[in-house]
């Protein structure tokens, strides 16, 4: 059975999506690094789902739902660079803001859900999400009042749901997305 996870993306992340005209697309790829510029997608395998999420004024959101499906570079990333200031991967430019030039950038060619910016998670659901780590101990979000992230400290890096948490916020998320296109339409 796959497993899930959340990775946050920074609000220069996202503003950087906006400026480029990403939202409404589908990422085709996004950046693994070993320097915590970037989130390592450590243990993440093909077919993983990763929840791309961003806190703004305590809400969190839920940008982008990608289903990994490899972790090799291939002929859609260009060619490596041949000095330190060559592109390294000229052929994701459109999406380098996802960390393509980070340190030891790694790409991660996913199946993603378009780019948005209008997917609230409910306060409720912030207080029961759970994560666990490789020792199998588990952990929930701190700092949240009145259903309100008051620090992302909890959701930096990239961290593997829970099942029970997998499900709920899978279920949210495209609940949530139902409701938003209905509500556009």
């Amino acid at each position: 059975m796959p497993d899930a996870f959340t990775v946050l993306w920074t609000h220069d992340t996202c503003h950087a999506l906006r400026k480029a005209g990403r939202v409404g697309e589908r990422p085709p790829v996004a950046f693994s690094g070993v320097h915590t510029s970037l989130p390592a997608w450590s243990g993440a395998q093909a077919e993983d789902e990763v929840y791309a999420l961003h806190v703004n004024r305590g809400t969190v959101f839920v940008v982008s739902r990608m289903r990994v499906t490899d972790r090799e570079r291939r002929e859609c990333c260009g060619t490596g660079p041949a000095t330190w200031q060559d592109p390294a991967f000229p052929g994701h430019g459109d999406w380098s803001m996802l960390g393509a030039d980070g340190c030891g950038a790694a790409a991660v060619h996913v199946d993603a859900t378009p780019v948005r910016f209008d997917l609230p998670l409910p306060g409720e659901l912030l207080a029961r999400l759970t994560w666990r780590n490789r020792r199998g101990q588990t952990r929930g979000l701190k700092h949240i009042v009145d259903g309100r992230l008051e620090r992302a400290v909890g959701l930096q890096g990239f961290y593997r749901l829970t099942p029970e948490s997998a499900d709920e916020l899978s279920e949210a998320s495209a609940a949530l997305s139902r409701a938003a296109d209905h509500h556009v339409a």
